[in-house]
């Protein structure tokens, strides 16, 4: 009996052993920025922050160099779809604006969802060059118009033939 006693005992201590290193674990992990969302139809993405995400504000430089990054998600848009934004509410109560090649696309907004129809990323009317356009979700610090800026999330989308 006193064998058995032993044997729950050390499997008590071992099971609270690994919780404890299973919290530890976790507690050193850093909070995941906030997602943004890209919809075309029935495909979606959804990316955490390319640059900050996290409420600092980003300097111009850093701005600059995140808008200059390559290895981000893409979508393929029909240009008669409906691309659809979505962010979570923290980043719409900070206010946000959808970016294309760097330059505002749309006003501010507090809402966690926008569309735009697709022929838009594709029109030079609009800046776009080529079959893909740079598209970027832009957080503010919660002023309206506000040109700081606090993360960013970017999309390629790609023109479907």
């Amino acid at each position: 009996m006193t064998m058995q006693s032993a044997v729950r005992r050390r499997r008590a201590v071992a099971a609270a052993g690994a919780v404890s290193a299973g919290l530890l674990v976790l507690s050193a992990c850093d909070k995941p920025t906030p997602m943004s969302t890209v919809t075309v139809g029935t495909s979606t993405i959804s990316e955490e922050a390319t640059c900050g995400g996290e409420g600092e504000v980003l300097p111009s430089a850093e701005v600059t160099k995140c808008l200059d990054e390559t290895d981000i998600e893409s979508i393929t848009v029909d240009p008669d779809e409906t691309v659809r934004f979505g962010v979570d509410p923290e980043v719409a109560d900070k206010r946000w604006t959808i970016l294309m090649n760097g330059q505002p696309l749309t006003e501010d907004s507090d809402k966690t969802y926008r569309t735009v129809p697709g022929s838009v990323f594709f029109n030079a009317q609009y800046g776009a060059q080529g079959n893909s356009t740079l598209v970027s979700i832009r957080a503010a610090d919660g002023e309206k118009d506000s040109n700081t800026v606090t993360g960013l999330w970017s999309f390629t989308l790609k023109k479907d033939d």
